[in-house]
């Protein structure tokens, strides 16, 4: 009689993972890895007490305040304090903040104060609606393909920044609705002398 042996195949040795394991965990690591980088944004810069990105905002016809052209250039404005207030039609916060934004212009604009409005990603008959319901008076105009918010690295609406009459942004951004009296110590801060 024959016999037969049968060898069963060695063992794997313990703490070894299988070749497949490996080669999957890297993969699966090299992937999340891409993923990451093409998702990461670059790190937003504060613009705390910074110089303040110049821009050019196009006014809405009916919403200059005292302003002669239909633009209004952060550079034309040197030796006046500026209230660079970004808002939209539909944000709840921004209907907070908007009578004290319209109190202190009109207290402040013959102090060498200018404000200005920056409408962000919104549309213009529901971005006219709010100024008008609001009664606005100062220079307001639509962001045009977002080029503003985006030298600004705006978070969301509304958001303020006070700018000295040598161009710099003083303190950080405002993120949020302001206060009467909030509006009134940060606009002291950027008063010509």
């Amino acid at each position: 009689m024959t016999e037969t042996t049968t060898v069963a195949p060695a063992p794997a040795p313990k703490g070894r993972l299988p070749a497949w394991v490996i080669v999957l965990g890297i993969g699966i690591a090299f992937v999340a890895g891409l993923l990451a980088l093409l998702l990461a944004k670059p790190p937003q810069k504060s613009l705390c007490d910074d110089v303040a990105p110049d821009m050019t905002l196009t006014l809405f016809d009916e919403y200059r305040g005292d302003w002669p052209g239909q633009t209004i250039s952060l550079s034309e404005l040197r030796g006046k304090g500026v209230v660079l207030n970004f808002w939209a039609s539909w944000c709840k916060p921004c209907e907070e903040e908007a009578a004290a934004l319209e109190a202190a212009w009109r207290e402040y604009r013959d102090k060498g104060i200018v404000f200005i409005g920056v409408d962000y990603l919104d549309q213009e008959p529901a971005a006219k609606r709010y100024l008008q319901k609001f009664n606005v008076t100062y220079p307001n105009g639509p962001d045009l393909a977002s080029r503003i918010s985006k030298r600004y690295a705006i978070r969301g609406v509304p958001e303020t920044f006070f700018i000295s009459p040598e161009g710099k942004i003083i303190g950080c951004r405002k993120t949020g609705p302001l206060s009467q009296t909030e509006l009134k110590q940060r606009i002291g801060q950027i008063l010509p002398k």
